[in-house]
């Protein structure tokens, strides 16, 4: 028996994908056809890997029966498929299987405890936890030597979009597997535009989704995964403020800026052209090092290109018990002189917005005053992923402080450079050179 299935390219990309990546994930925007591109790639391997076993999972029952299921009836040749209702399960004529399974709760994961499957599926993988996923995970098992591999669709938001970005977007570009410590991931985007079917069916659809919220149509319509609920630095957009490296001008100033402790040395190079714009162009994200460890590190990192100026957080001049000297004198030692940032937490968010808020620069361009090269990973991952602190909506919430030893760096830089004022020391007083003389005078080690 012959069955035909129509696809769109992006879908055919993910029914290629298998045996290519252990982990992939597809979609992004709404509209993208992935739940029909998860039921027809359970249809193609089910047809080609005879006896084999496919789960398929949303996150609640009546989402199961309303979306995956239905379709799946619709999809499945009858000829060839029977679903039994009361198992949620499907056999096919040459023995293959796809349950359809459900998590609503952490100990849901559970009644696959004694489960093996070839393929995994999530719909809406966001809406699940990363403990639920990772459980699933260890039921991908067989005997036979058929590619296995966690196929998981979804939209940006849910409770599960930071660990999904964190696994699938942040990790590199879309579109190419990428090697990891559990094996290899893929991201394939895709957009309701690609949908041709639906967008010449349904033109209003693409208009319902303009008229959505800023951060629900920048998920739905964008597939944007860099805004979240409650995101304290709404101003970010990828296609903004991350630029492709270049090579840095010599009479532009260069600065340094770190937030500093065992559990993470985050530095940053700064470099600030004419005309009061500003590029992070290097990364050091290293934790485990201890203070010498760290200076050197700066320093191998940096090689020629020494900076200015050498900003830190005030607690590097607090005194250790063991040796006396504060961090700052330690650094010092290594030839870094280090100078103290302010730490007044909301100016300094406050300045770090006006830094990334787009307007129009000298070519009458609408971009943020500050960039960050494409290379300084660490900061483009946890920046936007920053939310407001539930207990004070002007400060960023410090819950995961995983996400802010980037962020604390760059607003340590920012306070001491107001947007408003000049970009340089030169010798014309300005508000910033004020600012900057007490920063430098009180906070110069030695």
């Amino acid at each position: 028996m012959r069955t035909e299935i129509k696809v769109f390219p992006k879908q055919m990309e993910f029914l290629e994908s298998t045996g290519k990546a252990d982990e992939i994930l597809y979609g992004g925007a709404a509209g993208g056809g992935k739940s029909y591109g998860q039921l027809c790639d359970a249809l193609v391997y089910a047809m080609k890997y005879p006896k084999s076993r496919q789960l398929i999972l949303r996150r609640t029952l009546p989402e199961l029966e309303k979306s995956l299921i239905r379709v799946s009836l619709e999809l499945f040749p009858k000829e060839i498929y029977r679903y039994s209702e009361s198992k949620h399960t499907g056999t096919f004529l040459n023995d293959s299987v796809i349950d359809f399974g459900y998590c609503d709760s952490e100990t849901d994961v559970y009644r696959y405890q004694s489960a093996e499957y070839d393929v995994i599926r999530f719909d809406e993988l966001t809406h699940f936890t990363e403990q639920m996923y990772l459980y699933l995970m260890s039921r991908l098992r067989g005997t036979n030597s058929f590619p296995r591999a966690m196929k998981s669709s979804t939209n940006p938001g849910g409770i599960g979009h930071g660990w999904v970005k964190a696994r699938f977007i942040d990790i590199g570009e879309p579109g190419k597997i990428h090697e990891t410590e559990s094996g290899k991931r893929l991201f394939i985007p895709a957009t309701v535009f690609e949908n041709r079917a639906l967008v010449k069916n349904d033109p209003d659809y693409v208009k319902r989704l303009r008229n959505l919220s800023e951060k629900d149509r920048r998920q739905l319509l964008d597939g944007d995964w860099d805004t979240n609920e409650g995101q304290y630095f709404s101003e970010w957009r990828r296609e903004l403020h991350v630029v492709e490296p270049f090579e840095i001008p010599k009479d532009w100033r260069r600065f340094f800026v770190m937030d500093y402790g065992l559990d993470m040395l985050a530095g940053y190079w700064i470099a600030a052209d004419s005309f009061g714009n500003a590029f992070v162009y290097r990364e050091i994200y290293q934790s485990g090092l201890i203070i010498s460890e760290a200076a050197k590190k700066i320093l191998e990192t940096q090689g020629n290109d020494v900076p200015e100026i050498y900003i830190a957080p005030p607690d590097m001049w607090n005194r250790r018990q063991d040796t006396g000297k504060s961090v700052a004198e330690i650094f010092l030692d290594y030839g870094i002189l280090l100078f103290r940032a302010s730490n007044d937490r909301i100016q300094g968010w406050y300045c770090l917005k006006e830094w990334l808020h787009p307007r129009i620069d000298e070519f009458g361009e609408r971009k943020p005053r500050l960039r960050i090269f494409a290379n300084c990973t660490e900061v483009i991952r946890t920046l936007p992923a920053l939310c407001f602190d539930s207990r004070n909506p002007n400060d960023v919430g410090d819950k995961v402080h995983e996400y802010t030893h980037a962020a604390d760096a760059l607003r340590y830089w920012a306070a001491a450079r107001p947007v408003e004022t000049g970009i340089s020391f030169g010798e014309e007083r300005t508000e910033y050179d004020e600012g900057v003389e007490n920063f430098m005078g009180f906070g110069a080690c030695g």
